[in-house]
């Protein structure tokens, strides 16, 4: 049986860690921070603007008005994607929360789904209005 005399050396690979300093006296990149959302003039044009979407929960309070975009796959959504800006609607703050998930178990998803094209429809003559679509 052989028996190591001595231990073996490490090796070079050591886990980044940002903003320490490197053995060599350099410091270390720092880690970009997310910009967050870009803001397009669709999605700047939602502010003061009414609800489309008005489901049940619906406060009417132009506020808290986002561009809430689609949830569906055939309109550009996908895995931390979201859909196209063109397919989307004006939403409070309510009702984008009651879009995105919380009308779970009150309401079916094709009624959802209903309210969503009906309030996209809407919102799409207002952005051809406003000259932000063709």
């Amino acid at each position: 049986m052989l028996n190591r005399k001595t231990p073996l050396k490490r090796s070079g690979f050591k886990p980044a860690v940002f903003g320490a300093v490197r053995a060599t006296g350099k410091p270390r990149a720092k880690r970009m921070k997310s910009a967050g959302p870009k803001m397009t003039p669709i999605r700047k044009s939602a502010k003061g603007e009414e609800c489309t979407l008005r489901f049940p929960c619906c406060t009417f309070d132009p506020s808290t008005t986002v561009w809430a975009h689609s949830n569906r796959l055939e309109d550009g959504k996908g895995m931390g994607i979201k859909a196209r800006d063109e397919e989307g609607c004006y939403a409070c703050h309510a009702c984008h929360s009651w879009l995105d998930g919380g009308y779970a178990g009150q309401m079916p998803r094709s009624l959802v789904d209903t309210y969503f094209d009906l309030a996209r429809t809407e919102s799409q003559k207002i952005l051809k209005r406003k000259g932000l679509m063709k």
